[in-house]
């Protein structure tokens, strides 16, 4: 039972190639990607202002591991074969690649039999789907858990990161906890914001100011909800009160209405948490 991970999609490669042409970094195409291309993107931007930018949007690229019977490799480690064996955790694959081994060496009664291979794309489909669920399970329990501790400091001012934009607001994550929250676009200074999804950027048409993924926000939290883990936030004193400067991009163009949102306009459905 291999562990595999496959490479980018092709969407998410044209998109991760846009926003590096923003920065002037060029990236190979697709079927010349090898993970230390990646690798050696992320070392040209150490040390700059566009490091967690660079770092978060790569992150963003990549496919999600998953188990299988037939191998394709490991993107990611850059492994032309990979299983998980001795793992911490000690998840089902483990024992998969346990009793293989019990049988191919003939070490006793326990190993697969015929009939548990004929299973194991239904069973690398289950155990994965398994996983994931696990992983939901775990990040749920801890925004609960977050909001319940953050619901008596509603109304406190916190130095937060972007990590996520839509056309509909900004998801603002805590460093010092973990917390994460959502900022709409009702709650943002009054203006004509855009999303630029090459740039993973909000970009208000008057005031030219941005706001961008994994830039750093002062934010207000307005409400916490425990029972469903949700945060909203408001943009901090010290944010309103900066100007458009930061933003060094072209105008981005209008195409309509659909092209932006008013921040004074209908506010959109809430939204408690960061897309997994």
């Amino acid at each position: 039972m291999y562990r595999i991970h496959a490479p980018p999609s092709a969407e998410k490669l044209d998109n991760l190639r846009s926003f590096l042409t923003t920065l002037d970094i060029s990236l190979k195409p697709g079927d010349q990607l090898h993970p230390r291309d990646l690798d050696h993107i992320l070392k040209l931007v150490v040390d700059t202002p566009h490091a967690a930018l660079v770092n978060e949007t790569v992150l963003r690229s990549q496919s999600q591991a998953e188990y299988a019977p037939d191998n394709i490799g490991h993107f990611g480690l850059a492994l032309t074969a990979y299983a998980h064996f001795t793992s911490p955790i000690r998840r089902y694959a483990d024992l998969m690649v346990h009793r293989a081994l019990i049988t191919g060496l003939k070490f006793g009664p326990d190993g697969l039999s015929p009939a548990d291979a004929v299973q194991f794309p239904d069973i690398a489909e289950q155990i994965t789907a398994t996983e994931r669920r696990a992983t939901l399970a775990e990040r749920d329990s801890t925004d609960r858990y977050l909001a319940l501790y953050l619901q008596h400091r509603v109304g406190e001012s916190f130095t937060g990161r972007v990590s996520g934009v839509t056309k509909f607001g900004l998801f603002v994550t805590l460093p010092e906890n973990g917390a994460s929250g959502f900022l709409s676009m009702s709650n943002l200074p009054d203006d004509y914001w855009v999303h630029d999804e090459a740039t993973q950027s909000l970009i208000g048409r008057r005031s030219r100011r941005s706001f961008q993924l994994a830039q750093s926000l002062n934010v207000r939290l307005i409400e916490a909800r425990p029972v469903t883990g949700g945060l909203l936030f408001a943009i901090g004193a010290q944010d309103i009160a900066r100007t458009g400067a930061e933003f060094r991009g072209p105008r981005p163009p209008f195409r309509g209405k659909q092209a932006g949102t008013r921040a004074t306009g209908p506010k959109p459905k809430r939204k408690s948490k960061h897309p997994r």
